[in-house]
């Protein structure tokens, strides 16, 4: 058997570790796009002011940002794998009191909780994927493929609210909700209650006390030595390069996820054209996700993300030199999705798990998803501003220029990991 299927047999038997670990994705974009797409039918059912839909949805945001900033230091005080099992339990209590809530202050409760889960779980998934896989292939291959989850999530959420929003009052949202609990408890059970996935735990730990054996380290391995020991210069250079790369991409990423229907509305679409553009827009990001999925573990992967990131530059010179015609922008939006994907946030976790030693994993990543997601947060306060007709030209100028930024990062992220031996793309 070749080295090419040994690694097919190996991403095939940790497949369904993957998935448990994808579910956590989709119920993570299942909460912000349930929220966001169902927002006024708790609006008009709870008799909620304008003020307090800006207060919820800005708790979630925060609240997703604080769950991953503080995943590595409750990763060190009640364990990985532990972790891994039981938030999917927290996130299903939380949807719960959503589902039940009568008022501004449960409804609000419910989404803080929710989010908190959400947020921390999305970086401790990510590592016990990366803890348990045999190799650095395997785990890129699965690493990279839970980004296919996140984008069935939003899928998801945005057909379930389309279908429940004739319904009278809250009930549309209440069933969103059940449907995210729901899904929460199963994957609760299946992580937990796995003997195969115990069996996955308990030999990925051997093997990083084995590795730990033959390095002769008796120094144990945190932040601390990570970023202050002899090495420090390589993983800083690691750290830097990744955050930067994720804070542009995704300040583009959230700007069009909220405003992309805004977008198409300027340019004279329907209400109901835009909606449906975007039902078609998001299979289009699934199917160039599920593309860079098939090479995150192979030579081709890098030359993925150099196709991909340059449709991202060119897709935002075309929306800026474009007309308002409307069918030049859904084409160039199209593009842009397609780019996005394959140069995004699926490289950016498989670089993240590559790059630093798995104790330290969910800390790293847990940081610069709760920083990015903050820096969001701050941007989205002026976003409505730079995508009024009026500005939306030097806009995505500016949105280039960005796009450049990260594809200097990712390139200078490429020559470390070649440079320290990581991959041998």
């Amino acid at each position: 058997m070749n080295n090419g299927e040994t690694s097919t047999s190996m991403v095939k038997k940790y497949r369904p570790l993957a998935v448990a670990a994808g579910i956590g994705s989709i119920l993570g974009s299942g909460i912000i796009v349930g929220l966001s797409a169902t927002i006024t039918v708790w609006q008009n059912g709870l008799g909620l002011t304008n003020s307090q839909v800006g207060i919820i949805s800005g708790a979630l945001t925060f609240a997703i940002a604080i769950g991953s900033l503080l995943a590595g230091q409750i990763t060190k005080s009640f364990g990985l794998v532990k972790l891994f099992n039981w938030l999917n339990l927290i996130y299903a209590i939380g949807a719960l009191i959503c589902v039940f809530s009568n008022n501004y202050i449960m409804l609000l409760i419910g989404v803080i909780i929710t989010g908190l889960a959400s947020g921390a779980d999305l970086p401790i998934s990510l590592t016990v994927v990366s803890h348990d896989a045999p190799d650095d292939k395997t785990s890129a291959s699965l690493v990279s493929s839970t980004q296919i989850f996140w984008q069935i999530g939003v899928f998801m959420s945005y057909v379930c609210a389309f279908i429940v929003s004739k319904m009278a009052g809250a009930s549309g949202a209440r069933i969103v909700f059940s449907i995210l609990a729901i899904f929460a408890l199963i994957t609760w059970a299946w992580r937990t209650f796995s003997t195969k996935f115990r069996a996955f735990h308990e030999e990925g730990e051997q093997r990083r006390i084995d590795r730990e054996a033959a390095s002769q380290t008796t120094e144990k391995v945190s932040i601390k030595t990570v970023f202050a020991g002899a090495n420090k210069g390589r993983f800083m250079a690691f750290f830097f390069s990744i955050l930067i790369f994720y804070v542009c991409w995704n300040l583009l990423a959230n700007t069009f996820g909220q405003f992309q229907t805004f977008t198409l509305v300027q340019a004279h679409a329907s209400q109901s054209f835009a909606t449906g553009a975007g039902i078609v827009l998001n299979f289009i990001s699934l199917l160039a996700t599920m593309a860079f999925a098939s090479v995150a573990g192979g030579k081709y992967r890098n030359k993925f993300f150099l196709v991909g990131i340059t449709v991202q530059f060119l897709a935002m010179l075309g929306l800026a030199m474009s007309s308002h015609s409307l069918w030049p922008i859904v084409i160039t939006i199209g593009c842009y999705n397609i780019g996005n994907n394959i140069a995004g946030e699926a490289m950016y976790k498989v670089w993240t798990q590559e790059a630093f030693p798995v104790e330290v994993r969910a800390s790293v990543q847990g940081f610069i998803n709760g920083f990015s997601r903050v820096c969001c947060g701050l941007f989205a306060l002026i976003t409505p501003a730079l995508v009024v007709p009026s500005a939306i030209r030097n806009t995505m100028f500016g949105f280039a220029a960005i796009v450049f930024i990260s594809f200097v990062a990712g390139l200078t992220m490429m020559r470390l990991e070649k440079k320290h031996g990581i991959n041998n793309f």
